[in-house]
């Protein structure tokens, strides 16, 4: 067997299986519902019963639970920085960073989740936000250039400001109303970038 075939006879080996995938995905999904509805103390057990795979299932896809957290986390990010390219090939410039912003205020109770659920003693989530912030910094740029250029917003801040601005509401995330509050701020920044 050549060279060439050895390396292709690997990665066809180490292709997670369909059923493997959709599990993981599966996992993944239920435990963001779980960690969001019951917080950083929704059980392991708990995920998978909900998910409807063995608990055995669970640990084969994510040794533990800080692993399954970080997954999540990263899962959620990754999924909110491929929308940036999905929305501006559906919306025009401003719209779709309004579209993003929304999106952001969605994601950001999930952060706030999977933070909380981290072992005090991992130290994985220092990791996380380094992760998130060069992703979504990247995805929030990209967008907000893309409506300045196209003359219909005036950038009078750095794009990520956008970010820190919208955080600042979402951190009150206890007050009820919250989303709502947020979501009005986008459309607040998004007037007054308007070029005139």
């Amino acid at each position: 067997m050549t060279d060439q075939a050895n390396t292709e006879q690997t990665n066809i080996e180490r292709k997670p299986r369909a059923d493997a995938a959709r599990n993981r995905e599966l996992l993944l999904a239920t435990a963001k519902r779980v960690f969001g509805e019951k917080g950083p103390a929704a059980s392991l057990d708990e995920i998978a019963k909900s998910a409807g795979v063995g608990i055995g299932t669970l640990y084969r896809h994510f040794p533990t639970r800080d692993a399954l957290v970080e997954q999540v986390y990263r899962h959620e990010t990754t999924q909110l920085a491929e929308a940036a390219t999905q929305l501006a090939a559906l919306h025009q410039p401003a719209e779709a960073l309004r579209q993003w912003l929304y999106l952001f205020v969605d994601y950001f109770t999930t952060k706030q989740t999977m933070a909380a659920a981290f072992s005090p003693a991992g130290g994985g989530s220092a990791k996380l936000f380094a992760f998130s912030t060069g992703l979504l910094g990247t995805a929030i740029a990209t967008l907000a250039e893309r409506a300045e250029q196209s003359g219909e917003l005036r950038l009078s801040l750095a794009p990520f400001d956008l970010l820190r601005a919208i955080s600042g509401v979402a951190s009150l995330s206890s007050a009820p109303g919250w989303e709502q509050n947020a979501r009005a701020l986008v459309d607040v920044l998004i007037a007054g970038m308007r070029a005139r």
